[in-house]
Order: structure tokens, then sequence, then C-alpha cells
């Protein structure tokens, strides 16, 4: 199972410099409402069997465009839902970096439960749940392996792909998620593999549908012989494509 983790486009709290949270109608701005209608030119051409999405509505208009050209109805998960961060919601960032909180966030990120909000552990741990849960659903709907859309927020992708990394929480703030960005994981019975992390580019043309093969026919695989090596195990000697 794959999932694409599509970050919403820019919205107005992202130009505007203020943490969003769950604050209501926080909505994209002309670049983020753009980057949507790009979404379907740069994921839409792959076999996606589901979308999901957080309730937020800058999540909503994001995958509208791509729901659409799909003929897909995307189902709404709170448990991928922007971080609570309580007190903080609203407030400008400038003020936020003078708060002693900012470095537990950015050193301790584990440790760091916003007031009135919750844990960056809790995040995790929601959305994590969340996506294997989904994954679990739609292998069974669709007889395997299948490729759906996450759409959702910066930390909560981060946390997800830090878990898949295997890395500790404290080292999230390594990864980066930008605007519309996507990040690529796909889920086997052994291991998670982390395939694209932070792609903004035109177009996502990898197969990400299927497990990578072993053998190529261009002559860029290790020389393993397709189906040696199960889909759920690494590769030795690196990559085959």
């Amino acid at each position: 199972m794959t999932v694409i983790l599509l970050r919403h486009g820019r919205s107005t709290s992202n130009t505007a410099h203020t943490l969003a949270g769950r604050s209501e109608g926080v909505d994209l701005d002309d670049r983020g409402r753009e980057q949507a209608r790009t979404v379907v030119d740069r994921i839409g051409s792959l076999p996606i069997r589901a979308i999901v999405r957080s309730p937020l509505l800058r999540c909503e208009r994001t995958v509208a465009p791509l729901a659409e050209a799909l003929g897909l109805t995307p189902t709404v998960d709170e448990r991928i839902s922007e971080v609570d961060y309580g007190a903080w919601t609203g407030r400008k960032i400038g003020e936020l970096v003078k708060e002693p909180l900012w470095a537990v966030v950015q050193q301790q990120p584990s440790a760091a439960v916003f007031p009135d909000g919750e844990g960056l552990a809790q995040v995790q741990a929601r959305a994590v749940a969340a996506v294997r849960e989904h994954d679990r659903r739609l292998a069974e709907e669709h007889d395997g392996d299948a490729l759906w859309v996450a759409c959702t927020h910066g930390d909560v992708i981060k946390a997800i792909v830090a878990d898949a990394l295997g890395t500790h929480l404290d080292s999230f703030q390594r990864i980066t998620a930008d605007p519309a960005s996507v990040s690529v994981i796909r889920y086997t019975t052994l291991r998670p593999f982390v395939i694209h992390v932070n792609h903004t580019g035109e177009k996502l043309t990898s197969g990400l549908a299927a497990p990578p093969k072993a053998d190529s026919k261009d002559g860029s695989g290790d020389g393993a012989k397709e189906g040696d090596v199960p889909p759920e195990d690494a590769v030795v000697g690196g990559s085959t494509g």
C-alpha cells in the first residue's frame, strides 16, 4: 500500500506569518488555489483509489480539483487534522519564537505540549494510526496494493515521515513539508519505504502503485531476477532504478 501525503496549498495564514492551527475559515490564497489546480497535473494520472483529508478548509480546497478529476469523494478523518496548538493558535510566528516552549519544539519536540492544546507525540500517534488503518482498509477493498492520497498539514506529515523512517520524533524538524508538496510512503508487512519527501516538482511519474521490480529491462537493475526479492525487502546493494 502506498500513500501520497499531500500538504495543503499555501494559505492566507502562511503569508500572514501566523500559526493557523485549527482556526476556522483559513482558506488558500491565490497561490494556494493555483497549487490546488496543478495537483491534478502532478498526480492525477496515477491510479489513485481513495482520498482522505483533514477536516480543515484549506485541505478541503486543496483536494477538491483532484477529487473532481478522479471522480472520488474524499473521506474526512479528524486524526489527520492540524496540530491543536491551543493558546498558540492565531498568534504571530515572530511572537512565538520568544516563548520558552519554542526551544523545546525545536530541540525536543517529543516533550512539547502546547498550552491548552496537545503534544506533538500525541499528534504522531493519532496520525500514524490513521494512516495505518486506512492502509489496511484499502488493502482489503482493493485486494492488495493500492495508491491513495492523504491531504493534511506540515507538522502532521513530518511526524508520519519520521515514523516511517524509524527516526525519533526529536529529529522530525529535519524533515521539510512545503505547501502543496507530496511525500510518498509505501507500507509493507515488514517495513515502510520512504519514496519521496517534500516533492514539489511538476509531475510525479514513478510507478507508485506497485512495489519496485528487482530487475529492469533497461539494465538499470542490480542483477537480481524479478521475483527473487520479496516486496517487503530492500534490495541489497541499493536501488533498482
